[in-house]
Protein backbone atom coordinates (compact mmCIF):
# COMPACT_ATOMS: atom_id res chain seq x y z
CA UNK A 1 0.00 0.00 0.00
CA UNK A 2 1.26 3.48 -0.79
CA UNK A 3 -0.17 6.80 0.29
CA UNK A 4 0.85 10.20 -1.03
CA UNK A 5 -1.28 12.81 0.67
CA UNK A 6 -0.38 16.31 1.81
CA UNK A 7 -2.61 18.64 3.85
CA UNK A 8 -1.34 22.13 4.70
CA UNK A 9 -2.69 25.40 6.08
CA UNK A 10 -0.64 28.54 5.63
CA UNK A 11 -0.29 31.84 3.82
CA UNK A 12 0.34 32.46 0.14
CA UNK A 13 3.92 33.63 -0.32
CA UNK A 14 3.13 35.50 -3.52
CA UNK A 15 0.28 36.13 -5.95
CA UNK A 16 -0.42 33.09 -8.13
CA UNK A 17 1.39 32.94 -11.46
CA UNK A 18 -1.34 31.83 -13.88
CA UNK A 19 -0.92 30.35 -17.37
CA UNK A 20 -3.70 29.68 -19.86
CA UNK A 21 -3.27 27.10 -22.61
CA UNK A 22 -4.88 26.94 -26.06
CA UNK A 23 -6.50 23.65 -25.00
CA UNK A 24 -8.49 25.59 -22.39
CA UNK A 25 -6.46 24.28 -19.44
CA UNK A 26 -5.28 26.66 -16.76
CA UNK A 27 -2.53 26.24 -14.17
CA UNK A 28 -1.64 28.43 -11.19
CA UNK A 29 1.71 28.23 -9.42
CA UNK A 30 2.48 29.88 -6.10
CA UNK A 31 4.37 29.38 -2.88
CA UNK A 32 2.93 28.78 0.57
CA UNK A 33 4.49 29.43 3.98
CA UNK A 34 3.48 27.15 6.84
CA UNK A 35 4.47 28.19 10.34
CA UNK A 36 6.08 25.74 12.70
CA UNK A 37 4.97 25.30 16.31
CA UNK A 38 7.75 27.42 17.81
CA UNK A 39 7.47 31.17 17.34
CA UNK A 40 11.22 31.52 16.84
CA UNK A 41 11.34 28.97 14.02
CA UNK A 42 11.32 29.91 10.34
CA UNK A 43 8.27 28.76 8.35
CA UNK A 44 8.43 25.88 5.88
CA UNK A 45 7.94 26.89 2.24
CA UNK A 46 6.12 24.79 -0.35
CA UNK A 47 5.71 25.16 -4.12
CA UNK A 48 2.08 24.64 -5.17
CA UNK A 49 0.69 23.65 -8.58
CA UNK A 50 -3.07 23.99 -9.10
CA UNK A 51 -4.92 22.97 -12.28
CA UNK A 52 -8.39 23.52 -13.72
CA UNK A 53 -11.27 25.32 -12.02
CA UNK A 54 -9.42 25.55 -8.73
CA UNK A 55 -6.54 27.29 -10.53
CA UNK A 56 -9.02 29.90 -11.74
CA UNK A 57 -10.33 30.33 -8.17
CA UNK A 58 -6.73 30.84 -7.00
CA UNK A 59 -6.17 33.38 -9.78
CA UNK A 60 -9.31 35.31 -8.85
CA UNK A 61 -9.14 35.23 -5.04
CA UNK A 62 -5.70 34.28 -3.68
CA UNK A 63 -3.22 37.10 -3.12
CA UNK A 64 0.09 37.29 -1.30
CA UNK A 65 -0.67 36.78 2.41
CA UNK A 66 -4.04 35.02 1.89
CA UNK A 67 -4.75 32.26 4.40
CA UNK A 68 -5.38 29.05 2.46
CA UNK A 69 -5.70 25.35 3.10
CA UNK A 70 -4.77 22.72 0.55
CA UNK A 71 -4.98 18.98 0.08
CA UNK A 72 -2.88 17.35 -2.59
CA UNK A 73 0.00 15.06 -3.36
CA UNK A 74 3.76 15.43 -3.40
CA UNK A 75 5.67 15.17 -6.68
CA UNK A 76 9.21 15.89 -7.80
CA UNK A 77 9.57 18.03 -10.95
CA UNK A 78 12.70 17.13 -12.92
CA UNK A 79 14.34 18.90 -15.86
CA UNK A 80 17.73 19.47 -17.47
CA UNK A 81 19.33 22.86 -16.89
CA UNK A 82 19.49 24.78 -20.19
CA UNK A 83 22.86 26.34 -19.34
CA UNK A 84 24.90 23.30 -18.33
CA UNK A 85 22.66 20.30 -19.05
CA UNK A 86 22.67 19.12 -15.42
CA UNK A 87 19.58 17.40 -14.10
CA UNK A 88 17.63 19.62 -11.72
CA UNK A 89 14.61 18.96 -9.52
CA UNK A 90 12.27 20.65 -7.08
CA UNK A 91 9.53 19.32 -4.82
CA UNK A 92 6.00 20.45 -5.69
CA UNK A 93 2.60 19.85 -4.10
CA UNK A 94 -0.02 19.17 -6.77
CA UNK A 95 -3.17 20.62 -5.22
CA UNK A 96 -6.40 18.63 -5.47
CA UNK A 97 -8.47 20.86 -3.18
CA UNK A 98 -8.04 24.55 -2.34
CA UNK A 99 -9.81 26.14 0.63
CA UNK A 100 -10.01 29.92 1.06
CA UNK A 101 -9.74 30.33 4.82
CA UNK A 102 -9.21 34.03 5.40
CA UNK A 103 -11.44 36.22 7.51
CA UNK A 104 -13.16 39.36 6.23
CA UNK A 105 -10.26 41.37 7.71
CA UNK A 106 -7.78 39.21 5.79
CA UNK A 107 -9.66 39.78 2.54
CA UNK A 108 -9.41 43.53 3.00
CA UNK A 109 -5.66 43.44 3.55
CA UNK A 110 -4.95 40.98 0.72
CA UNK A 111 -6.91 42.79 -1.95
CA UNK A 112 -10.04 40.74 -2.65
CA UNK A 113 -13.25 42.16 -1.29
CA UNK A 114 -15.75 39.31 -1.38
CA UNK A 115 -14.32 35.81 -1.15
CA UNK A 116 -16.72 33.27 -2.62
CA UNK A 117 -18.98 31.25 -0.37
CA UNK A 118 -19.45 27.49 -0.77
CA UNK A 119 -22.26 27.89 -3.35
CA UNK A 120 -20.20 30.22 -5.59
CA UNK A 121 -17.07 28.06 -5.85
CA UNK A 122 -17.34 26.15 -9.16
CA UNK A 123 -16.16 22.72 -7.94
Amino acid sequence: MSVNSVTLVGRAGRDPEVRYFESGSVVANLTMAVNRRGRDEEPDWFNLEIWGKQAQVAADYVKKGSLIGITGSFKLDRWNDKKNGEERSKPVVRVDRLELMGSKRDSQTTGFSNPPNEEEVPF
